[in-house]
């Protein structure tokens, strides 16, 4: 059975601490996050986890029209960065609502639903992300 144990000072990538020396550095206010996992009662390993990997303009504009082409109500062969969602693709509000969740989902964030209305083209998709995630290159 695994006990979920970590302390905001834990800073290596992979190493192993005695248990009893990491409680002694634990207090009752400090916020716990899942950086370590105790294996037994002698060791813990902590793990730290990386970002996400730098996006480009490239891989950004692939995962776009990715994520367009795989729904089922966008003919692909019709899809390009500047294609209107209603008058070249035929979608209507819901597909528009679900086309929004998808890159949602594919990005790893919420996008209000102000700024979701904009969307008219995947280049307005492009441009939004672009801009959200500092994306230069």
């Amino acid at each position: 059975m695994f006990r979920v144990i970590a302390s905001r000072a834990a800073t290596c990538a992979l190493r192993t601490v005695p248990v009893a020396k990491h409680f002694s550095t634990l207090t009752k206010k400090q916020v716990l996050t899942p950086l370590a996992v105790s294996i037994n009662k002698n060791t813990t390993q902590i793990r730290q986890f990386s970002a996400k990997a730098p996006l480009t303009k490239k891989t950004l504009e692939e995962r776009i029209i990715l994520v367009l082409s795989l729904y089922d109500k966008i003919d692909a062969k019709k899809l390009t960065m500047d294609s209107d969602f209603t008058k070249d693709l035929g979608l209507d509000s819901l597909d528009h609502v679900e086309v929004v969740m998808a890159i949602e989902e594919e990005f790893g964030f919420e996008i209000p639903d102000g700024d979701a209305d904009r969307f008219k083209t995947p280049r307005d998709i492009f441009q939004y992300i672009a801009d959200k995630e500092d994306v230069f290159e």
